[in-house]
């Protein structure tokens, strides 16, 4: 009782507190289709991380902790599902408590929810919007996991709605339905369920939510299923740790961004930092893991490519490694050691390169880029400003190289190096505009990836990621 009253006196501090947050209100669609804002038409950057299991496994001080860790790299998006996946309904969280009542999604258990309450209000006061899954997606649709399935249609209605109006006056809650399963398979058909659990939710926030739907990973992403579904507003898809190094995100995104109607699209599960490569049916441990180097490769050729954002995952921080808990596929550390690894430094970098130009109108053009593009791990993406001010090319490999510049209409050009391990820059001299411009990047070679700023020498912008 005494952990519960804790729980409802935080809740209440931080009601009053984030009163005084988040001063630019929900996240919508632009109105290009392309990209986020705030409701007051400030650019919104998703930077996520995957915390899946923050509700089930950790106290709220531990809660606390890690919101204050994110935020202070720059995240804005924390994904963390209310009905956990690791035996979610039937283990209790920190506090003793189950989500359901009976396994019935219609008789959920406040005492529960007063954690998440808790953590809500938490992430608001840090800026932060947490990305809500109602339930992971092996509670819809078995396949593999512990399940049990407890949804069908009529519960999911219920209990979309339920959830929703808990959280109506959230205004940083983002609702993502799935949980790393298909809407189809084959003639499995779960489309119903998740449609009849979005209804609830827009029933009860009365509209004014964002709603998005996680899939399992592979080569294929929310839009080859559901995209003409009127509840989805964002595509989404993981490029996930199952195949090999240097899957082609960047394809999905640009795949993505050509259904009608427009909708923004992000890879909300690469290849997550100290995750083993390849690890199914059985891992060679000669693959090794995934480190910084291939969570920037990733993470930059996607946004680059035009997605809203991207999300980070830390292969410990997703499960949050502890002495009490199995370790899932071969986790080389605990939580608290994980959340300052380098690719969650380095990530904060990306977000703050891409918000240091108009950042709303951008439009993805690799043929910046004169000649070969790269394969797989040299494959560079590119990107210009919809004024043509400016651009940006990613080298995920520091070799010589060529753009064209022509599509400014400045006669000079300023252009940096920027460093996506640390966030440094160096600058190099005005130059011509011309339709073939060589670049040497400072340090070459795999490993030494760069990004290429060229900017219109009289918008005089500041220096890059500044």
């Amino acid at each position: 009782m005494k952990r519960l009253a804790l729980l409802a006196i935080t809740m209440l501090v931080s009601i009053y507190n984030f009163a005084q947050n988040n001063p630019h209100g929900r996240i919508k669609v632009t109105a290009d289709g392309h990209y986020l804002q705030h409701q007051d038409g400030t650019p919104f950057f998703w930077l996520g991380d995957t915390g899946w299991e923050l509700f089930h496994r950790l106290t709220l001080p531990e809660i606390k902790s890690y919101l204050d860790n994110r935020a202070s790299k720059g995240f804005t998006v924390i994904q963390a599902v209310a009905l956990a996946e690791f035996d979610g309904v039937h283990k209790p969280n920190r506090y003793g408590e189950l989500p359901l009542i009976n396994d019935d999604p219609t008789q959920p258990n406040d005492s529960y929810f007063k954690l998440i309450d808790s953590a809500v209000m938490l992430a608001a006061e840090r800026d932060l919007f947490i990305g809500l899954l109602p339930t992971w997606g092996d509670k819809v649709t078995k396949m593999w996991g512990e399940g049990p399935v407890v949804f069908d249609s009529i519960n999911a209605y219920a209990y979309g709605k339920w959830i929703g109006n808990r959280y109506k006056n959230n205004t940083n809650i983002i609702w993502i339905l799935g949980g790393d399963r298909p809407a189809v398979r084959d003639s499995m058909d779960w489309r119903p369920v998740w449609r009849q659990m979005a209804r609830g939710i827009i029933e009860a926030t009365n509209h004014q939510c964002l709603i998005t739907y996680h899939p399992s990973g592979g080569d294929f992403s929310t839009s080859q299923f559901i995209h003409n579904e009127p509840w989805l507003d964002v595509n989404m898809f993981q490029s996930g740790h199952g195949n090999g190094h240097d899957t082609h995100c960047w394809e999905l995104v640009t795949r993505d961004r050509r259904y009608s109607p427009t909708k923004p699209t992000l890879d909300a599960e690469p290849n997550y930092e100290d995750h083993p490569v390849d690890p199914w049916p059985k891992w060679n441990v000669d693959n090794g893991y995934f480190r910084a180097y291939d969570v920037r490769k990733q993470t930059y050729r996607s946004v680059f490519a035009g997605a809203c954002g991207v999300t980070y995952g830390h292969h410990s921080v997703w499960q949050f490694v502890n002495e009490r808990d199995e370790i899932i596929n071969f986790a080389d550390r605990g939580w608290r050691n994980a959340i300052n690894r380098p690719g969650a430094f380095q990530v904060g970098f990306l977000r703050k390169l891409i918000e240091s130009r108009p950042m709303l109108n951008r439009i993805p053009d690799s043929t910046i880029i004169v000649g070969d593009k790269g394969l797989k791990g040299e494959h560079m993406e590119a990107f210009r400003g919809g004024d043509n001010s400016y651009a940006m090319i990613y080298l995920p490999a520091g070799k010589r190289f060529s753009i064209n510049t022509t599509f400014m209409t400045a006669k000079e050009v300023v252009a940096w190096w920027f460093n996506p391990k640390d966030g440094s820059t160096q600058k190099i001299n005005t130059l011509k505009r011309t339709n073939n411009i060589s670049f040497t990047p400072p340090i070459q070679g795999v490993e030494n990836d760069w990004v290429l700023v060229i900017d219109d020498a009289s918008k005089k912008y500041k220096e890059p990621g500044r």
